[in-house]
């Protein structure tokens, strides 16, 4: 944002400008409201004596100004200064919108509706959630997950938040949250386990149900401290394990200093991972299952083929939406609850198996436009550890196949050994579900007579999940870590985890010839798009401008050895589309 030096009101401009960030970091819908505001006060060279004069500005209202008094108030106590007087007329002259019309002066100003605050009606979906929220306290660095949430709410709903009131429909009390989104009361954050916090607006609600609620929101929040730790001491005694209700497996709650967590905090690589103790699902707890992407057709006329053939060879198929790859295999609770009660979410653990089917004409377009070298970066992200990319090569005009043999020799090449995945070939639709189906008896015997152990979900970040898991395959080779469902989806999903990085190297990616390698190196050394625009802007204009411009990355990347290197011929493409060339 601008200089803050070259405004009037610098002081208020600061203010605004925190929350405008403030707003931007919680993903709020109030960030152009304080874009807005930010952008009319940093433009209007009038000084003003009162926050309350900025109503007239684009974005201001009386809540805006309200708040930015209460902050001069605090300010003025602060530094020992006298609080300016509030002025009987907020209108500040030469801001007037119809300075030019001269009836404007004559009518009378529009008495402004008074809006309504706020308050959720009693012990509906929303009060029950903002009470909920409330027992966290303002300070609470992280919020609550759904399920905690839920668990210190429901006593304050008549509705329940899991089970819809009428059979016939599919809304819970906890559809409240979308309303409470949607009026920036509360904020979401985090993946792949997302967390709730009340924003400032939430808490001012929060403070007016006291009026209604029979505890206020500190007290709430003490008396639930007091519950969940009832004899709290200095050296509180260590907690007892919570026993499953199977007699084979013992769920421990992550302590700081766990025989586990010392395991994985062990090791320069690893200071900063998060300590937990593994989530464990023993055998005969689970069976396995082929996961189908439910776009696995034969033809538009004739879409369940493939699973009704992998039925009648004994494997019914889960079909669904997947949000990586065309298969992959789960093992799938028998207690559908088990793993929300130990601290994942769902009922299904991710194996390490995930299948990518490419017919041959598929694949070939897939090259023409970037979508292979974009789905292998995603499927190395997605931490699966074993990839099967199936090519069926089906029959192709031979013309039309000869134009393209030698791209699609070097990306099978190319995913076998940079890559380091399995490819198989096959001839058809039928030797694929044929070789589905081994691999999925081969699965069942491999992992339903072994131990499961799965990370908790809330400990996983996008930044700590990959370096996680490779850390624990280096300590533990013999054994296997693996996460739920839904948190696989959430870090596989091109949207929900679509960082500035992800989008960055997508941008880097359309310009033909950036693989994935390239992009990762351009990243490295100019670490956003804006970075990235900036430098080359530094050559400045004219024909030397323009020669600088077009060597800028070759001189960086041409000594780079294998398929890292970037030519000048493709620096001069990057440089089109990057700069002004």
């Amino acid at each position: 944002m601008a200089s803050e030096e070259t405004c009037a009101n610098p002081l208020l401009l600061g203010w605004v400008e925190e929350w405008v960030n403030l707003a931007r970091e919680r993903n709020s819908r109030g960030v152009t409201t304080y874009k807005n505001a930010y952008n009319a006060l940093k433009a209007c060279p009038i000084t003003f004596n009162h926050p309350s004069q900025l109503q007239q500005l684009k974005g201001f209202g009386p809540k805006l100004c309200d708040r930015l008094t209460e902050k001069l108030q605090q300010h003025c106590r602060e530094n020992g200064l006298p609080m300016p007087k509030r002025p009987r007329q907020w209108r500040v002259p030469g801001l007037n919108e119809n300075e030019g019309d001269d009836d404007a002066g004559q009518r009378p100003a529009k008495k402004p509706r008074k809006q309504k605050p706020y308050v959720p009606t009693l012990r509906s979906g929303a009060y029950a959630l903002i009470l909920g929220l409330a027992t966290i306290g303002e300070e609470a660095p992280v919020g609550l997950t759904k399920a905690q949430l839920i668990e210190v709410a429901q006593p304050h709903c008549d509705a329940s938040f899991t089970a819809p009131s009428d059979p016939t429909k599919f809304y819970t009390a906890w559809n409240s949250m979308k309303t409470l989104l949607e009026k920036d009361l509360v904020y979401e954050r985090g993946r792949p386990l997302r967390r709730y916090a009340l924003s400032d607006e939430g808490w001012e609600v929060a403070r007016r149900m006291q009026q209604t609620a029979d505890l206020t929101p500190a007290e709430l929040a003490a008396q639930h401290r007091r519950e969940a730790q009832p004899e709290l001491s200095e050296n509180p005694p260590p907690r007892a394990p919570i026993r499953s209700p199977s007699p084979e497996v013992v769920i421990v709650e992550p302590q700081p200093q766990s025989a586990y967590a010392n395991v994985v905090a062990n090791g320069d690589a690893s200071s900063d991972l998060p300590t937990f103790r593994p989530i464990r699902l023993a055998p005969g707890m689970f069976t396995v299952h082929l996961v189908l992407d439910v776009r696995e057709i034969r033809s538009k006329t004739d879409r369940d083929y493939m699973q009704q053939e992998l039925a009648k060879k004994g494997v019914q198929p889960i079909m669904r939406a997947l949000e990586l790859g065309d298969a992959l295999w789960v093992a799938k609770c028998h207690d559908p609850n088990f793993l929300s009660r130990a601290g994942a979410e769902g009922d299904e653990v991710v194996l390490d198996w995930i299948v990518e089917r490419k017919r041959l004409d598929d694949l070939i377009g897939s090259i023409r436009d970037g979508r292979f070298h974009e789905q292998k970066f995603r499927l190395k992200r997605s931490g699966v550890k074993n990839v099967v990319y199936i090519v069926e090569e089906m029959s192709m005009d031979s013309m039309s196949f000869q134009k393209y043999e030698e791209a699609v020799q070097s990306a099978i090449a190319s995913t076998q050994v940079v890559n380091g995945y399995f490819l198989k070939k096959t001839q058809k639709m039928d030797d694929t579900i044929r070789y589905l189906t081994r691999m999925t008896m081969l699965l069942k015997k491999q992992y339903e007579s072994k131990s499961l152990l799965v990370i908790p979900t809330e400990i996983l970040t996008a930044r700590n999940f990959l370096p996680l898991l490779e850390h624990l395959r280096e300590k533990e080779p013999t054994m296997g870590h693996y996460i739920s469902y839904p948190a696989f989806a959430s870090m596989a999903s091109k949207s929900d985890m679509m960082t500035l990085r992800d989008v960055y190297l997508k941008m880097l990616m359309c310009t033909k010839q950036v693989t994935g390698e390239k992009a990762l190196e351009i990243q490295k050394r100019w670490k956003t798009p804006h970075e990235f625009v900036k430098a080359y802007e530094r050559f400045g204009a004219g024909e030397e401008g323009k020669r600088w411009k077009q060597d800028m990355v070759f001189a960086q990347m041409g000594n780079l050895v294998g398929r890292k290197k970037i030519a000048r011929t493709l620096s001069h493409k990057i440089a089109e589309v990057w700069s002004d060339v």
